[in-house]
């Protein structure tokens, strides 16, 4: 099994930055895929950033360019730091992982966009 715990939500300017944090259970080195998706009130769960075992990424066609999704293996930890911030970009942001051929979540963390 494993548990995810994600920090660094709140709320932000138009244009400013945040970094989301997605602390593991167990050495990330074993799990094959980490990442963020997010989930707008009324609209579909929607992946963000994928980040492999190997270090292969991948981002949605809406973050790219904005976002970035990296990883510290010392710390069992992922991050995501997501820069340019549009109020689109507001939702809950939940960290996956993919274990032993199940699937993890976190419990979420809000972000929100707003002047």
């Amino acid at each position: 099994q494993v548990q995810l715990v994600e920090s660094g939500g709140g709320l932000v300017q138009p244009g400013g930055s945040l970094r989301l944090s997605c602390a593991a259970s167990r050495s990330i080195f074993s799990i094959y895929v980490m990442g963020w998706y997010r989930q707008a009130p009324g609209k579909q769960r929607e992946s963000v950033a994928t980040i492999t075992n190997g270090g292969s990424r991948n981002y949605g066609d809406s973050v790219k360019g904005r976002f970035t999704i990296f990883r510290d293996n010392a710390k069992n930890t992922v991050y995501l730091q997501m820069n340019s911030l549009k109020p689109e970009d507001t939702a809950v942001y939940y960290c996956y992982a993919k274990y032993s051929s199940a699937d993890y979540w976190g419990q979420g963390t809000q972000v929100t966009v707003s002047s």
